[in-house]
């Protein structure tokens, strides 16, 4: 009598021979016990998870913002620096995950821990930097924010005495949203977070203008003909030429309130 082979083509590639009932394709960072059984390992499910890169020197300001999330959300440190065990005098940092890689970038990390197999089984995905102003963030307020404007890829808006790659980012106590997501400190939806973790380039870990291309993950209504990803890459560009205006003008203005000649000036 010959055995049936078996071959499940929609099972996930290299796993076809297996039964598909018992291919586990997703997974999470829940802590389990060595002990006892499976079932009642896990007695809170966080919905939410979030990610940080640091080093010891920023424990403060993680601390800080650490305590702006409830349980519901699983914390995750990826450590440049190589220190870890130092992190457990904080009674949170006992309940986080720890990875440690030495003198790595934020998506370095990202693209080698994080893949949408592995946090399929969170709503929302947080990739921040250490260092961002948290005086005025709630974790669980947010969450409701987004699912209220059904937000794919957000962020929270920065606090003005922080540095501002973009002025737009910037808290406004005047409006909910706005319409731009910078590198520091993006929110992902599970659905565009399986997105994004395929843009993000393997060996391009810094991720310059990576922000510029998230809208490549989302769909949006057209404005004015455009998508509003459109409208906004147009606005960062004519914001970065105003810029650049401002800066040449106000260095002509200094030089000829001195009674000189700017450098490169053609004047005789």
């Amino acid at each position: 009598m010959m055995l049936m082979q078996i071959w499940v083509p929609s099972n996930p590639r290299g796993a076809e021979r297996l039964p598909p009932a018992i291919v586990a394709a997703e997974s999470d960072f829940y802590l389990r016990r060595l002990w006892g059984k499976p079932s009642e390992d896990v007695t809170i499910k966080q919905k939410y998870l979030v990610t940080f890169t640091v080093g010891y020197d920023q424990k403060a300001n993680i601390d800080a913002a650490v305590k702006k999330f409830s349980e519901n959300f699983t914390i995750l440190l990826f450590h440049y620096d190589g220190r870890t065990t130092e992190w457990d005098e904080f009674e949170w940092s006992k309940r986080a995950i720890h990875v440690s890689a030495r003198k790595q970038a934020k998506w370095w990390y990202a693209k080698r821990f994080l893949h949408p197999d592995i946090v399929a089984l969170y709503d929302y995905i947080f990739i921040w930097d250490e260092d961002l102003g948290v005086e005025h963030f709630d974790g669980e307020e947010y969450i409701k924010l987004v699912r209220k404007h059904g937000l794919e890829i957000s962020q929270p808006g920065l606090e003005p005495n922080r540095r501002l790659p973009w002025q737009m980012t910037k808290r406004r106590d005047d409006r909910e949203v706005h319409k731009f997501v910078e590198i520091m400190a993006p929110v992902f939806s599970r659905d565009a977070w399986r997105c994004v973790w395929h843009l993000i380039q393997n060996d391009l870990i810094h991720g310059w203008g990576l922000d510029l291309a998230f809208q490549k993950c989302v769909e949006g209504e057209a404005v004015n003909g455009k998508a509003p990803w459109q409208g906004v890459k147009d606005r960062c560009k004519n914001e970065w030429t105003l810029f650049q205006s401002r800066v040449a003008n106000a260095e002509k203005a200094y030089y000829k309130s001195m009674g000189i000649d700017p450098p490169n000036s053609t004047a005789r």
